[in-house]
């Protein structure tokens, strides 16, 4: 019997010798299969679909009402997959909007606002959805925003997490730094990327080193290309607080109150121009609460959907 144990002792502790050895010699492989274990976990699968001149990458899951979920500036789907593991008994739809992610980026495109919006309706379209709740982080946010004030028919429910582009009467950090000519947001090396995470969360979720490095490598090939797409959207000149008076769907605003990037200063400025709306400001909470908290953040969204207010 002793020889039996030691001998299945030794096999397992092989095994794990190996399984460290694939991790360090392998670790995009394992990130990859880290990524396929999160959106499993969360029921979604990743599909694709070519909408006009752009490939659309997305990942879709689960039945009921329809929620589009859309990510901010630099980011991608994935970000929403930790918030989606607690969406049961809804139809997830969830892009990389144009522009990032594994979605086309197109040099001769412009990537603002306006026109990502209509991307987003052309994308919906090509789904066959043709009413269905929206929510956005960031930049989604404002993407978001823009969408309900001129598809009002279309949005049953709309949701802002930390929106881009309102005029906060407290400046960010973040825009603090573009006053001065940087913009943290682009990632020219591992370090800032490694800088970049206490700014956008109070508490960056863990992550192996490997797997930072894997990320930030990815932020710095995109930098040109998310540079470009920040200034077709700086260039825009839009002024978000004009759409608030025409969305029509009940809101729900939910913002972190350390956000460093969007300050939560810019919430009085919803509320004043919007017709229904809730408010949910998240404590010791930063940028992405549907990442940092995304159990806390799922069950305030849940209640909006099933109060409607």
């Amino acid at each position: 019997m002793k020889k039996f144990f030691g001998y299945g002792l030794a096999v397992v502790v092989v095994i794990a010798v190996l399984l460290a050895g694939f991790y360090f010699l392998f670790p995009e492989a394992v990130f990859k299969l880290a990524i396929d274990a999160q959106r499993r976990s969360a029921d979604l699968v990743k599909k694709e679909v070519q909408v006009d001149d752009h490939k659309i990458v997305y990942l879709e899951g689960g039945k009921g009402e329809t929620v589009i979920l859309l990510h901010g500036f630099g980011g991608n789907k994935d970000m929403w997959v930790p918030f989606a593991k607690y969406m049961k008994g809804y139809h997830l739809v969830i892009p990389d909007v144009p522009g990032y992610g594994e979605s086309s980026r197109l040099s001769k495109e412009y990537y603002n606002i306006e026109n990502q919006v209509k991307r987003v309706d052309r994308f919906a379209a090509v789904l066959n959805l043709n009413k269905f709740h929206i929510a956005g982080n960031s930049l989604g946010g404002s993407i978001a925003m823009v969408y309900s004030a001129k598809y009002p028919q279309k949005v049953l429910t709309l949701a802002l997490l930390d929106p881009y582009g309102l005029k906060s009467p407290k400046k960010s950090w973040w825009y603090q730094q573009l006053e001065k000519g940087s913009n943290p947001l682009l990632i020219r090396s591992q370090d800032d990327y490694k800088n970049l995470m206490p700014m956008v969360f109070v508490k960056p979720p863990s992550m192996p080193g490997p797997f930072m490095k894997i990320m930030a490598a990815q932020a710095i090939s995109q930098r040109e290309f998310n540079e470009k797409t920040g200034n077709d959207i700086r260039t825009e000149h839009l002024s978000l607080e004009t759409f608030l008076p025409l969305i029509q769907a009940p809101v729900l605003i939910i913002w972190g109150d350390t956000d460093k990037i969007m300050d939560v200063s810019g919430v009085p400025i919803l509320e004043k121009g919007l017709k229904t709306y809730k408010t949910v400001i998240m404590k010791e909470t930063g940028h992405m609460p549907m990442l940092e908290k995304p159990e806390e953040t799922n069950k305030s969204y849940i209640n909006f959907l099933k109060n409607k207010i």
